[in-house]
């Protein structure tokens, strides 16, 4: 599967890019940094020395500065990025299960 057909990729792939150029204070950048911990259990490349401390409240500030719906903005962007999330580790869990040189597959 490629990543840009994953639920929530129009936000989550464009904000890894921002990371990878030092752009940390983007709506996708601050989701990454969110699930920055399961996008690397799962395989992606997330610039760790790049994320900002409290990126949940950092993106509720940001969206408070420019909506008036910013809680309900807020948690469907966290739903898109959940959805995103369990689509790769699937993809990821699929992966390892069909490769036969996965250390535990025999």
């Amino acid at each position: 599967m490629r990543l840009n057909e994953l639920p929530g990729a129009e936000l989550i792939l464009p904000g890894l890019d921002d990371l990878h150029k030092g752009k940390t204070n983007t709506v996708g950048s601050l989701l990454v940094a969110i699930a920055a911990t399961r996008l690397t259990e799962a395989g992606l490349d997330v610039p760790k020395d790049r994320l900002v401390p409290e990126p949940e409240l950092t993106l509720y500030g940001r969206l408070q500065d420019e909506r008036d719906d910013a809680y309900l903005y807020y948690n469907a962007l966290l739903n898109s990025l959940n959805s995103f999330c369990n689509a790769l580790e699937l993809s990821y869990k699929y992966k390892s299960s069909n490769n036969p040189n996965t250390p535990g597959q025999n």
